[in-house]
């Protein structure tokens, strides 16, 4: 058993991780002559390690996500959820949410072809509530950063969430605020030709390229932002905002990711930071959930979607979900560090 802890340890140290690329960034700065201990000389090795290993963990998970991703088409995914009813249905919509792309605004055009498709509109908000949250890629990079236990529940939480979300859209019948346009719409019914491996394999390398494009700044963005807080603000500014003495940290932290746009790639090193500096787990994860899920140009393109009463029903749940969430990783994080 210790043999396998020792292997697992190295995988997610070394292989995810890639605690020896920042040590060999580490030496080829000061072989330049910057101090990597200092605020700048640290700040350009934080930057360009996550950049390099980000970016690297990045294009080889989309790649094998968009292999799987190719035998989920619009289409058949419809016919998936169709063949499930109830809690199940969200259960599997936000499953099937891992498998999709990795923002919010991306997965609004397949909430919109399942509604519109006939689907439960519970089960189509498992599906938009886990799809920008929760996705295997994030849950590979969440364990090179945090480990195991940390990553594992931030997905478990999310598909919770999601699940509970869309379940209680389903029980307030709210089908009536889906804006018209939605509900009218034909359903079409077209088999997706069958892909052979060659297929696949160019698909998977088309998404890695549009998908870089599009997280890429995002990426910088958030690597950036890390790179300052990790460097150049004071620790005991962190713990008085985000830490254990301001019992209002998670709702800060909500509040604030919700102006942000970005995905869990471009999120995750500012929350690295962040516990770097002694903000609390809970408090962390919140502030990453609202940044994928409740960002505001996700909110915009779905009102087009929805009706303002659905949209707010929609915000409250995720944020007190979110919030409820956070506060419960603060209570319990000693089983998680």
């Amino acid at each position: 058993m210790e043999g396998l802890r020792s292997i697992w340890l190295f995988i997610q140290d070394q292989v995810l991780g890639m605690k020896w690329l920042n040590q060999l960034i580490g030496n080829g700065l000061s072989w330049i002559g910057l101090d990597v201990s200092g605020r700048i000389g640290g700040s350009i090795q934080f930057f360009i390690y996550d950049v390099t290993k980000i970016v690297v963990l990045l294009c080889a998970l989309i790649f094998m996500i968009s292999y799987i991703q190719s035998y989920f088409p619009p289409e058949r995914s419809r016919k998936i959820l169709g063949r499930f009813h109830g809690i199940g249905a969200n259960a599997v919509a936000a499953l099937l949410g891992t498998v999709t792309p990795f923002c919010s605004c991306s997965s609004i055009p397949l909430f919109i072809g399942f509604t519109s498709a006939g689907l439960p509109l519970g089960v189509t908000f498992s599906f938009l509530i886990s799809s920008p949250m929760v996705d295997l890629g994030s849950l590979v990079l969440l364990m090179s950063i945090f480990g195991t236990k940390i990553a594992i529940a931030y997905v478990v939480i999310g598909l919770a969430i999601a699940i509970v979300g869309g379940t209680l859209i389903e029980k307030f019948h709210m089908e009536k605020y889906v804006e018209d346009f939605i509900r009218q719409a034909q359903s079409v019914d077209i088999d997706s030709p069958e892909l052979t491996r060659k297929d696949r394999i160019q698909f998977a390398k088309e998404q890695v390229v549009e998908t870089f494009k599009k997280v890429f700044p995002y990426i910088l963005v958030g690597v950036g932002i890390g790179a300052v807080i990790h460097n150049w603000i004071p620790e005991h500014w962190i713990e008085q905002i985000l830490g254990s003495s301001n019992p209002f940290g998670v709702i800060f932290a909500t509040l604030a990711g919700v102006p942000m746009y970005a995905d869990i790639f471009g999120t995750i090193p500012v929350a690295e930071a962040l516990l770097s500096k002694g903000a609390q787990l809970g408090t962390i994860l919140a502030f990453m959930m609202a940044v994928t899920t409740l960002s505001v140009p996700s909110i915009i393109m779905l009102k087009k979607a929805v009706k303002p009463k659905l949209l707010g029903v929609f915000i409250g749940i995720c944020t007190v979900g979110i919030t409820i969430v956070g506060y419960l990783f603060n209570v319990f994080h000693g089983l998680f560090i």
